[in-house]
């Protein structure tokens, strides 16, 4: 995603022969992004990585099923009321509002994955709300902690640990278009600019750890929402060594650095992912509008053009009442939407804001779940309403 990197070994070429010292022959696997003319990586592996036998699977999530339409409305959810699950990410995951180009969902898992997972619909990219762990992969282990977005591409095959002791509580998206940093962030070489809110050194590429052998057989692929199980005769970790700009990688959200402006500034100045029909926001702690007679909250607005959804990590959210750590806001594009009463005109002359939030602009209508109902506010909508 971010650039090319090399580990463990590689031939001079692409498409050369590899073998290690007593000549076994290493199979050459190529991960592509858009047929074969976007970013890629080549991995070596000790046995061919495409001889999968057909099995039966009981790994999996529940499907986005749309709730019955209702009427429009500003909608509160209450992550915070979803129990914890005793089993691994893969299961664990809820998807509460969705479209054709993004899932949105909550991650409580409870144990270690089971089975490799390859997700073919999409890129994941995680914000870890609480806890940690590690991201294992066939290109190596990622570790993340609390306040990390974790991106695991689309295909690659991979298993989440998680840390020992520690509650996990993970915000989830189902990217279908991929994840990536936005244009205007990137120089004509696809450096990242220098004016841009994070810079390479900010993420984090997978720890290379070689040939391992978990003694797991089962892999799992979701394909058109479906759930496919496969067996292996060898340890799918058996990669030697890679090259290329498809990897995972982790995002320290408090490594984005925020801009701060004479007026209030839109969100687009927040954006810190973008994906097909969609722009990922990052609010972090940051001093505020320093114009004498600015008015930090933000001003009501009418979003014509897209949804808007925010996860609240923590820190004072001067612009909204009744929301706590793990609440989760869902404004429809038509419905003018802003502050709570009081809000705007209190926060004159404040000089900084603790918030921390993740935000999500989408240009399709995004459709609550059967799943999301059970965590709805009722009467958010109304609390607009002096």
């Amino acid at each position: 995603m971010l650039e090319r990197l090399v580990v463990g070994s590689v031939p001079k070429k692409h498409h050369l022969q590899l073998r290690d010292a007593a000549g076994h022959l290493h199979f050459e696997h190529c991960i592509t992004q858009e047929g074969f003319d976007a970013p890629y990586t080549i991995a070596y592996h000790r046995h061919a990585p495409h001889r999968q036998q057909a099995a039966t699977t009981t790994h999996g999530f529940g499907p986005r099923e749309a709730a019955p339409p209702r009427g429009l409305a500003k909608r509160h959810f209450l992550s915070q009321k979803l129990p914890a699950s005793t089993k691994g990410p893969l299961d664990a995951r809820v998807p509460l509002l969705f479209n054709a180009d993004v899932t949105l969902g909550v991650v409580k898992p409870g144990a270690d994955d089971a089975a490799y997972y390859s997700n073919g619909d999409g890129d994941d990219l995680f914000y870890v709300h609480e806890g940690g762990g590690t991201l294992r992969t066939l290109l190596g282990d990622v570790d993340f902690s609390e306040g990390d977005y974790v991106c695991v591409p689309r295909g690659l095959l991979h298993r989440f640990l998680l840390k020992q002791g520690a509650p996990q509580w993970w915000l989830w998206l189902e990217c279908r278009g991929g994840v990536a940093v936005p244009k205007q962030w990137r120089n004509q070489v696809g450096q990242l600019r220098m004016d841009a809110p994070y810079c390479h050194r900010d993420f984090r590429a997978p720890r290379f750890v070689g040939p391992q052998d978990e003694g797991l057989r089962e892999l799992v692929v979701k394909r058109g929402d479906a759930f496919h199980g496969f067996t292996t005769k060898e340890s799918p970790l058996d990669v030697v060594g890679w090259d290329g700009s498809v990897y995972p990688w982790a995002f320290p959200i408090l490594n984005f650095q925020p801009r701060v402006g004479l007026t209030h500034l839109p969100p687009t100045w927040h954006g810190t992912f973008a994906t097909r029909g969609a722009l990922i926001c990052s609010f972090v702690p940051r001093p505020v509008d320093f114009h004498p007679e600015a008015i930090p909250c933000p001003y009501p607005h009418s979003s014509v053009d897209v949804d808007e959804f925010i996860f609240y990590c923590r820190g004072n959210f001067t612009s909204r009442r009744g929301v706590s750590p793990g609440s989760m806001s869902y404004h429809p594009a038509g419905l003018p939407h802003g502050p709570h009463p009081g809000a705007y005109e209190a926060s004159i002359g404040t000089k900084e804001t603790s918030e921390l939030a993740v935000m999500l602009d989408c240009f399709l209508p995004l459709q609550p779940t059967t799943q999301a109902l059970a965590l709805e506010d009722p009467g958010y909508h109304q609390s607009f309403i002096p």
